[in-house]
Parts: structure tokens; C-alpha cells; sequence
């Protein structure tokens, strides 16, 4: 019988439901600790991924087709080596838009409004209603605002949709310059820098590809607004860090929300930990209790179509665009 491996925990409701979506499919629900290298030779899919049955699984004899990712980003995947063996890639975008979305807010808002300085301030039992954390000294409001989203995917554009509702100004970069709704105007990636000369706030939810490697770097830091404050929910590697840091010890940059990092774990001698304008949130932002319903929603709409001898409809990967 024909195998489909999940790396993750299931509900039975949610094993019943692939089922029924493929019925003749055998679905085996393990740890990756715990699969032999039999099982992992002959799985025709895997949803989810890890590095430890990647050699196992791309072996010339082993039955691989396809793979469904739990992750919405899939630089980390041996992308090379899936495209060389014709597997077909898969990926969870979509599912982090609600969690993403709100957390960019939360992280937005705590500027003007200064929560993380009250935050600082509680934790040494003071009060100081001036609240002067450095690069913002006065309380203020997001609406009337110009937010630039770079990567207006499903995430963008829900971010776009929420930024409207408190009166911002929406400006977005993309590969396409395509129009959206809740987008007041669309750059290509070669109008980044233009586009930062005009953002009080900035939030990059780029994926990580050849082209996007640290785009944010100082050049980049140089052509924006000064004061702008910087939120990363997308990839660390898009951000070249020293000239973050460089940016907002100089004040260029007057804040930064940060959930991703060139590395990970943040070490604990860093110094963003201890800069007074900076937020750090340890890769969480994407995290919700409904996270497993929507990736086997995906999933199963791929898997419907996949037992008919056709390509999975949502999320396929260009591998040269490398999303």
C-alpha cells in the first residue's frame, strides 16, 4: 500500500479526513526519531520536513513524490536536490496570516503607545509617565501613518486590510507591481529604497531567496525615513544585522519589532537584547492554536487533487523563484 508519512500530531478527525481524501493511501503518523529507514524509503509523501530524513529520503531508490511542508518559508529544504529528483514541493502559506497579521500589530502599536517602556518600567517597580524610551520620546498613533509592507502575499495583504481599518497609508513591495486592494500604491523590489524614504513603519515579510539576502542592509537603512520604526516577521537573513544595529545606535532606525534572526536562538550576549528600542519576540509570531487545522485544510484540498494524477493546487514552489 502506498505510504504518506506525517511528522506532526494529528487528531483522529484529521487522520479521517485525509482518508477519506486518499482512500488506498496508508498514513503513518510518526517522530521523526522514531522511523525506520525502511518507512522513509518507501513514503510517497511526507507532510512536514526535517533534515535528519533528508538523506534517507532522497536516495535514487526511495518512492518520494512529494512533499507538503508544515512551514509557510522553505529555504532551509534541499531545494536542489528536491527539484533534481522532480519531487513536488508544497508549502503552508496562508496559514500564518490572522496570527502574523495581529502580531505585526501588536509589535506596531506598543511603539507609539510605548508599552514596551511601561513594560521596562513595571518590571523595575517604577513609575514614569514620560515613558522617553530612545528614538521615541512622545506617545503618538499609527493612524494618518504610512506603513510599508515589503512581501504582499497572504500576509501583506491582511496586514494591508488591518492597517486601513486604523487610517493608514499603504504602500507595498513585491516582485509584481500589480495592484491590491488596501494598497494605496505597489513597488517592484527595485522601488524598496524609494519606498522606505516614505514609511513611519516598515514591515518585511519577505521570503529568503537569492534576491532578497539581506536587501535590508545599510543602503537600505540610508534611503529610509528617519525614525522609522522596523518590524522582521519574515526572514532573518533578509535583514543584515550589524547595519541594523548600526541604524538605530545612530537613530536613522528610531525602533525595531523583531521575531527572526540570522541566528537562532538569539545569543544571549547580543546586543539587541539590551537596546532599549528594540522588541524581541523568540520566532513566535506565526504560532496559534489553530495552526494544524489550517495546514491539513491545505493539505487535503492538495491531496484530493494529487490522488487524481494531478498537480497539488495551492502552494506549489517555483524552485527557481525559491517560493
Amino acid at each position: 500500500m502506498k505510504q504518506i508519512i506525517c511528522l506532526h500530531s494529528l487528531t483522529p478527525e484529521q487522520i479521517q479526513q485525509l482518508e477519506k481524501a486518499a482512500p488506498g493511501y496508508e498514513f503513518i503518523v510518526k517522530n521523526k526519531k522514531d522511523l525506520s529507514p525502511e518507512l522513509i524509503q518507501n513514503a510517497e509523501v511526507f507532510l512536514g520536513w526535517s533534515k535528519t530524513i533528508a538523506e534517507t529520503a532522497l536516495q535514487e531508490n526511495s518512492n518520494l513524490k512529494w512533499v507538503q511542508t508544515w512551514s509557510a518559508g522553505v529555504d532551509t529544504l534541499p531545494l536542489e536536490r528536491l527539484r533534481e529528483k522532480g519531487i513536488l514541493l508544497t508549502n503552508a502559506s496562508g496559514v500564518h496570516a490572522i496570527p502574523l497579521s495581529e502580531s505585526i500589530f501588536a509589535m506596531m502599536l506598543s511603539f507609539p503607545r510605548q508599552i514596551h517602556a511601561a513594560v521596562r518600567n513595571q518590571m523595575q517597580n517604577k513609575w514614569d509617565s514620560t515613558l522617553s524610551a530612545p528614538g521615541l520620546t512622545t506617545l503618538g498613533e499609527i493612524n494618518g501613518k504610512t506603513l510599508v509592507i515589503a512581501g504582499v502575499g497572504e500576509i501583506g495583504r491582511e496586514t494591508a486590510r488591518l492597517a486601513k481599518a486604523f487610517g493608514m497609508r499603504v504602500i507595498g513591495v513585491r516582485r509584481s507591481d500589480k495592484p491590491e486592494p488596501n494598497v494605496d500604491r505597489m513597488y517592484t523590489l527595485d522601488g524598496l529604497h524609494e519606498a522606505l524614504g516614505q514609511a513611519d513603519y516598515i514591515v518585511n515579510v519577505l521570503p529568503l531567496t537569492n534576491e532578497t539576502r539581506h536587501i535590508f542592509n545599510a543602503s537600505a537603512w540610508n534611503a529610509a525615513k528617519n525614525g522609522a520604526v522596523f518590524i522582521n516577521v519574515g526572514r532573518g537573513p533578509t535583514v543584515d544585522t550589524n547595519a541594523l544595529i548600526e541604524a538605530l545606535n545612530q537613530g536613522r532606525i528610531g525602533g525595531a519589532a523583531l521575531d527572526v534572526f540570522e541566528e537562532e536562538p538569539l545569543p544571549a550576549e547580543h546586543p539587541l537584547w539590551s537596546m532599549e528600542q528594540v522588541v524581541i519576540t523568540p520566532h513566535i509570531a506565526g504560532d496559534n492554536d489553530r495552526y494544524a487545522e489550517r495546514v491539513i485544510e491545505i493539505f487535503t484540498e492538495n491531496l484530493k487533487a494529487y490522488v487524481q494524477g494531478q498537480k497539488p493546487p495551492r502552494n506549489l514552489v517555483d524552485y527557481e523563484r525559491m517560493y
